[in-house]
């Protein structure tokens, strides 16, 4: 099984779910299940996200993609996220 962890910071968090919500089409066809969406406790705009994934390459895709970077900066990412690919 492969793992995609997600890292970043956002402005609203309210804002950010949003988007992130209405891009679940997105993510499904790129073969990305979430897992775990946390925030850090002492600073709410920092996000974590874990993801099963059924096909790295879709996912790497995904993760690399224009549309991605689009929404990021919709939902109001202020920063580069860290997306780390894992595997047990």
């Amino acid at each position: 099984m492969t793992y995609v962890l997600v890292r970043h910071k956002v402005v609203d968090f309210i804002k950010w779910k949003l988007v992130y919500d209405r891009d679940l089409p997105a993510r499904q066809r790129a073969g990305l299940k979430e897992t775990h969406l946390l925030h850090n406790v002492q600073n709410h705009e920092e996000v974590v996200l874990l993801f099963e994934a059924n096909d790295l390459q879709k996912a790497l895709e995904y993760c690399n993609s224009v549309d991605l970077r689009d929404t990021l900066k919709q939902a109001g990412v202020s920063a580069n996220p860290d997306i780390i690919f894992l595997s047990q």
